[in-house]
């Protein structure tokens, strides 16, 4: 089969297609035929060499897949060959075939097609573990979301409204409307407010349940401006940068804030199933009936990868970009 390597670490120009070996699928395992893939930030961090391969894991970039079973493993249950279903992957989603365990898959519903379904196991399966795993997601809870126009911020926005909770985002001026037919209540344009003072004016001084970050250091004093009293902050990562050159403890006191730093690619196999198994029965029915979506920004086929990957490094997209997979 082909994928997509890369020569050595570095931009996108040693991005390549090549032959290499069929995966094999394990007893629990099917093996997919790759219809589509869609980007993450961790591909280009990967590409540059700064995002190192967890053992074990595929090295082969691409955390999500839409596709169909081609083939069964001896103690698969619930599906058949011909199935068309996505997953979340740890690694492997740029090629045209992969070998998934069954407990990972989610079966497509007939309204879904292959590039809507691979833009949602990463970025939803993500958001859900943050909103409802780490930080408890009550109704009528006020979520700070930063890069709201992100993936994850898209698929937050919507897992915010469906809980009854009130979603605040912080985005680019002119993503405002884009994330506002999403759900967002209140949308802050970063680079010319203080989200921590918008937050406060918003809530009437109470702050913010939940803040979902993604930046990092630079944003750990203003998000704990931003918090309510018993608020969650989960950091997802830290883009802005990892260090914090100086803040006030006093928050973390006297707001009894909790802190909880999370990456989905260090999880064990076990707790990727769990998480999959309560997102398909809380949260995947309403790919079904309607009331989500998928967000995608735009379709590539994957020779054009390089171009794909400078889009996502621009930072332009609202929601997802999505590589549709060639076929031998």
């Amino acid at each position: 089969m082909k994928a997509i390597l890369y020569h050595e670490p570095g931009d996108e120009s040693q991005l390549y297609l090549s032959e290499v070996s069929d995966p094999v699928p394990g007893p629990y395992s099917v093996l997919l035929h790759v219809a589509a893939t869609a980007l993450n930030r961790a591909d280009l961090l990967q590409r540059e060499g700064k995002y190192p391969v967890p053992a074990g894991a595929n090295p082969i970039m691409g955390l999500e897949v839409a596709g169909t079973v081609i083939e069964l493993g001896e103690k698969v249950t619930g599906f058949e060959i011909g199935d068309n279903v996505c997953a979340l992957v740890n690694g492997g989603g740029y090629a045209q075939r992969i070998a998934v365990d069954h407990r990972m898959l989610l079966k497509l519903p007939e309204r879904l097609s292959f590039t809507k379904a691979a833009a949602i196991p990463e970025v939803f399966l993500t958001a859900f573990q943050a909103l409802h795993w780490i930080a408890r997601l009550q109704a009528d809870d006020t979520v700070l979301i930063h890069a709201g126009a992100s993936g994850v911020g898209t698929a937050a926005i919507q897992l915010v409204r469906l809980a009854g909770a009130v979603p605040i985002v912080t985005a680019s001026a002119h993503k405002h409307q884009a994330v506002t037919d999403l759900g967002a209540a209140r949308c802050i344009d970063y680079t010319a407010e203080d989200f921590a003072e918008a937050v406060q004016d918003f809530t009437a001084g109470k702050g913010a349940n939940v803040i979902l970050d993604f930046v990092g250091g630079p944003y750990l004093q203003q998000n704990l401006e931003a918090a309510a009293i018993d608020a969650r902050i989960v950091s997802l990562a830290a883009l802005g940068g990892a260090r914090v050159e100086a803040f006030s403890m006093a928050p973390f006191l006297r707001k009894r804030v909790q802190l909880t730093g999370t990456t989905m690619r260090s999880r064990t196999d076990e707790y990727r199933q769990r998480l999959t198994a309560d997102f398909r029965e809380r949260i995947w029915p309403g790919f079904a009936d309607g009331s989500l979506q998928a967000v995608v920004d735009t379709i590539y086929d994957w020779e054009e990868v390089a171009a794909a990957h400078r889009y996502m490094a621009s930072n332009a997209n609202v929601g997802k970009i999505v590589l549709t997979i060639g076929l031998d």
